[in-house]
């Protein structure tokens, strides 16, 4: 798993250097599958369930799972990129958002927040603690700044498949359900919108947006459970 999630890292580098402005997600979806297939791996999400794309890029209110087109990344715009691959078996998964030219001041925050609730997640993950602990540090670092933590989409466990038991919530209470424990690895991946957290799937069956209209930012890690406390596979 190390090596498909420093492989995917790798690759969300390139993709993270190459975004401007007047791109299509459709572009930036080719680009990152050419490079998947660079590193001898293929792109995790093609065909997953359907899904017809290597990414998903999700704009402005839209959640998740954004199919690429030729819409075209405009000042002002937030734009979420979620991608996984399998490399010998192994799955990885990774997700960021990004603004782009005169971004008002409460996307930065909302960008903000969200990545950092990420990493307030990600220091529960220790053996001993609960996973319901990184659920409860997502939700008790977005909620005071006013945002919501989306209830509707969830992380997973990862390994030879893309989405494996269990779930990981970004919210609930501390102390319940499973026992972290070496060797266990999450993709833990908060999604936050700035009003409410109820969201809604489009009539093209794949794209959730967020039912007030109200913008939203998505980050994910594939994490380890290690004696040393959490590993980040998928940071370079």
């Amino acid at each position: 798993m190390r090596r498909a999630c420093k492989a995917l890292a790798q690759i969300v580098g390139s993709v993270k250097s190459s975004l401007k402005i007047g791109l299509t997600t459709l572009e930036i979806n080719d680009f990152t599958e050419s490079l998947i297939a660079r590193k001898g791996a293929r792109a995790a999400f093609k065909g997953y369930r359907g899904y017809p794309k290597a990414i998903c890029a999700s704009f402005n209110e839209e959640v998740v799972h954004g199919i690429p087109s030729q819409r075209k990344i405009k000042n002002g715009d937030i734009l979420s990129i979620d991608v996984g691959l399998i490399l010998d078996g192994w799955f990885s998964d990774m997700a960021f958002s990004v603004g782009f030219g005169a971004v008002e001041e409460n996307k930065k925050k909302l960008l903000e927040v969200t990545e950092r609730s990420l990493y307030q997640g990600i220091q529960q993950m220790t053996p001993g603690n609960y996973l319901s602990d990184v659920g409860f540090a997502v939700q008790s670092y977005v909620e005071p700044f006013g945002f919501s933590v989306v209830r509707d989409f969830v992380g997973h466990g990862i390994g030879r498949a893309l989405h494996e038991d269990p779930e990981v919530p970004n919210f609930g209470l501390p102390k319940s359900g499973p026992i972290l424990k070496e060797g266990m690895v999450f993709a833990v991946e908060p999604m936050v919108n700035i009003g409410s957290a109820k969201t809604k799937i489009l009539e093209d069956r794949w794209t959730v947006v967020t039912l007030d209209g109200q913008p939203s930012a998505h980050f994910e890690h594939t994490v380890a459970i290690t004696s040393q406390g959490p590993e980040i596979l998928t940071q370079v």
